[in-house]
Formats: structure tokens, sequence, C-alpha cells
């Protein structure tokens, strides 16, 4: 009888550890990407009543199996179910949720560990960190905006105070159609108009004109002048470029005046620039020419005028107004000027056995001998998830099977306790009969 007692106690252990798990299951089921766990059951060693025989040659006896009993229960291993948890918005530019496989890296204390808790926050420093204060580990973009993910990761900051400095318009890129030019009649200029920017964002002005050459068919000077605040109007070039059409092609066929560059784009030295714009004395503006026959080239054929000035390079300052994730963790900032700049990437580290990482709570956890070592990437690379900016993952608990569990549990442990009480009723039987 006491080997029922023995066998019932450890039903009773392992039914009270089986309802642990369940309840931690319960009571994360709202729990930023908690992973839910199940607990495995395993029999302990039997004791060996008698040992098996053989069959006895020629038919005189069979063979005889081995006798016995079992000892009882134990939870064999707690193990953690991986699968993806719901993805929920957030709209909170900090929260990032990872769809698919993978951690985020953090450090706290000079200990390295992993979670999938996108629940993140910035520190009076504009650290990126867990709301337990792990700081996040990427890579920082440089004044650029180029990130090198090839260098060690480090944490990632995004200071609230962040600026943009200007930057001096350097190129203007032309496109559209110049009304067809015999060379004679009356030349009517073609103008268009920009603001570019000096070295310290003041708006500049310019005005773009192409004129046709008198006497020369298909034949336009181009001349760019600026007025400043006083109402000066100077000219850019000393020697505007001439450019030449093609008579059968509407292309572009020639250009003088001016350096071309191996882009198609006319170098153009700036020699007059007003003094109150800041701009270096030997600065040089590229007028920048699309391919010919490409979609945006300048052309020129009989018809409307539609020459204008498709892009231009250079912007005033600008301080940091916003931020968001990508999927590849590039975290990109949104500046006052209205541009975008990449401030810096967040890392993703992934294990052979994800499951076998040690918890340290907070839904952090750290490697362990049956984890593997960690391989850290880009998102989107190597069999890495891909991350979801403003939102979180939410617990991946199914609550009615765990009640189910419960349920499950609840007559076991009952059962378990039957059994207790039974064999005692049984000894307390025996002890009357002495």
């Amino acid at each position: 009888m006491e080997q029922s007692l023995i066998a019932a106690v450890s039903g009773i252990a392992a039914d009270q550890t089986y309802l642990d798990v369940i309840g931690s299951n319960v009571a994360n089921s709202n729990t930023t990407a908690y992973k839910s766990q199940s607990a495995q059951f395993t029999d302990l060693l039997a004791e060996q009543v008698a040992g098996a025989s053989a069959p006895v040659a020629g038919g005189q006896s069979g063979g005889i199996n081995p006798i016995a009993v079992g000892a009882g229960v134990r939870i064999g291993a707690v193990s953690s179910n991986q699968s993806q948890g719901a993805i929920q918005a957030t709209n909170v530019p900090t929260d990032v949720a990872i769809q698919g496989s993978g951690f985020l890296v953090a450090q706290q204390f000079g200990q390295t560990m992993y979670t999938r808790d996108g629940n993140l926050t910035l520190d009076a420093n504009g650290n990126l960190t867990t709301q337990s204060g792990a700081l996040i580990q990427g890579w920082m973009a440089n004044a650029q905006g180029t990130i090198n993910t090839n260098a060690p990761t480090g944490p990632l900051t995004i200071p609230t105070n962040t600026t943009m400095p200007a930057t001096p318009t350097t190129q203007l890129t032309l496109g559209g159609n110049l009304p067809a030019w015999s060379g004679t009649g009356t030349a009517t200029p073609v103008d268009s108009t920009i603001n570019a920017y000096d070295a310290l964002g003041n708006v500049v002005p310019v005005d773009l004109t192409f004129t046709p050459v008198t006497g020369k068919a298909n034949t336009w000077t181009l001349q760019g002048t600026v007025t400043d605040p006083a109402g000066a109007i100077t000219q850019l070039w000393t020697t505007p470029p001439t450019i030449t059409f093609g008579t059968t092609t509407g292309q572009i066929s020639s250009v003088t005046g001016a350096t071309t560059n191996s882009d198609g784009s006319l170098s153009l030295p700036v020699q007059n620039m007003p003094s109150t714009y800041a701009f270096p004395s030997s600065d040089t503006w590229n007028i920048q020419f699309p391919n010919p026959t490409s979609p945006g080239a300048v052309t020129q054929y009989s018809g409307q005028q539609s020459l204008t000035v498709t892009g231009v390079d250079g912007y005033s300052s600008g301080t940091l107004s916003g931020y968001s994730v990508g999927s590849d963790g590039v975290i990109t900032g949104s500046f006052s000027n209205g541009k975008t700049l990449s401030i810096g990437q967040i890392a993703l580290a992934q294990f052979s056995n994800p499951g076998g990482l040690a918890s340290q709570g907070n839904l952090m956890y750290i490697q362990s001998s049956n984890s593997g070592q960690p391989t850290v990437g880009v998102a989107g690379t190597g069999g890495l998830g891909s991350l979801v900016g403003g939102a979180l993952e939410g617990s991946n608990v199914n609550l009615s099977s765990q009640l189910t569990d419960l349920i499950v549990a609840q007559e076991a442990y009952q059962a378990n306790t039957k059994v207790v009480s039974t064999t005692a009723a049984n000894l307390n039987a025996l002890a009357q009969m002495a």
C-alpha cells in the first residue's frame, strides 16, 4: 500500500505543477509576446516484481513477461510554444512586433538578453529601451544616413533634439518639351522658376530661361537669374551654354559652353551669385537632362511648351518631428523640413533551438547550453522575420484550451487525492485488525 501512496503523492505534485503552468498561461493571456507553456508528464522508474523468462525449447512452456508496478509520475518537461501571436496595431512609434522568427537583442548591466516584447520606450538620453531598461541593440547611421550592418551592434539612440543641417543646392533636373524653333520669327523665351537653397538653408528663387537663338533653328541658350532680397537681378553665368536639338529626332544633339558629365548633366560654375546668399565661392551646379528617349527627357517638338524643373536638391535645416520603423528594422526620422533620414537599424537574433533559452522574467531570455549560439542579422534576411512598426505581438495563449486543461488537471488532482484517502482507509482498517 505504501507504493500506492508514493504514486498518488507524485501525481498530486505533478498535477500541482500542471496547474501552475496553466495558471501562468491564463494570467499572461494579455501579456505582450508571451509564449504559452505546456507540461509534459513522464512515469517514474517502475518497481520490478518479477523478471521475464524465455520460452522453453521443445514447446514445454511459454515465455513469461516481466511484472512491474509503476512508481508514479513526474513532470518531464515544461515546453514553450513558439508560435506567432496576433499582431495588434498601436500606432506608437516605439512599438515593434516581430512577424516570424527572431528576437530583439538587448543589453543590461553587461548581460546580453533576448526578447520578443516590442513594447519599447525612449529614456531621458534618447536610448531605445525595453520597459525594464534594457538597451535595444542595432546599428546607428552616420550623418549621411548610411548604415553599416557589418559593424558590431550597439545601443540605438533617437535623440529628440536631432537636427538635420541645411544643404545647398548643387543639382537641378529638367524635363518636358520646348516648342519647335525654326530660327525665324518671334523668339519667345521659356521660363521655369524654382526655389534653391544656400548653405544656411535660405530659399534662393532661381529663374531658368531658355531663349531661342535668332537665325539658328533648334538652338537655345540657357541662363539662370536670381533676384536678391533688394530686388536686384543677377545672371548666374557670364556665358550661358547653348543647347542644340536634332532636326528630325527632337532630342538634344549637342551642348556647348558647359562641361558635359557622363550622366548627361551640365556642370556650370556659378559665377555671379548675389553675396546675400551663402554659397561657396567655387560653387558648381549640375543641370541634369534625363537621357534622350527616356520618359522625362527634354525634347523640342512642335506643340505646347511643358518644360519645367522636375527636381532640385538642397534643403533648409530641420529638426526631428517623428520617426517610424520599417519592415527591415530601419528607423527613419521625419524632419520639419520635409526630408527623411535613416537614424539606425534594429538587429534581430535567432537560435537553432529557441525553446532552449533560459527565462529571466520580464519576457527576457538568455542563451543556454541547449539554445545554440545566436545568429544576429537584419530583419527579413537569413530566415529572420520582419518587423512591424507601431504594433505589438499579442500572447499566443488559447484560453479555451487552457480552461479545458484546467478541468483535466482538476479531475486528475482529485483522483490522486482519492487514491491517498482510499489507501489511508485501508491502512486504518488493517490497524484495527491488529
